[in-house]
C-alpha cells in the first residue's frame, strides 16, 4: 500500500493542482480505474497490470481440500 501512495502521490499528485475538490477526486479515481489497474504494468505479478493478473488467477482453478480428517 506505501507504494502504491507513492506512486499515487509522485504521478498525479505531486504534479497537478486541482481547483477543487472534486476536479482532483475525479482525476485521482481516472487515475486509478483507467490507468493503474488497467495500463501501468506491475513488476510483482510477472510484469502485467492487476486486471490482468487478476484474470489469469481467476483462470486456475482452486486447490482441492481433502476431505479425509
Amino acid at each position: 500500500m506505501e507504494r502504491f501512495f507513492l506512486n499515487l502521490k509522485m504521478e498525479r499528485g505531486w504534479q497537478r493542482d486541482y481547483a477543487n475538490h472534486g476536479e482532483g477526486q475525479r482525476d485521482i479515481t481516472e487515475y486509478i480505474v483507467g490507468f493503474y489497474n488497467n495500463v501501468r504494468l506491475h513488476s510483482n505479478w510477472a510484469i502485467c497490470n492487476p486486471t490482468a493478473y487478476e484474470r489469469k488467477m481467476a483462470a486456475i482453478p482452486p486447490i482441492s481440500v481433502s476431505e479425509i480428517t
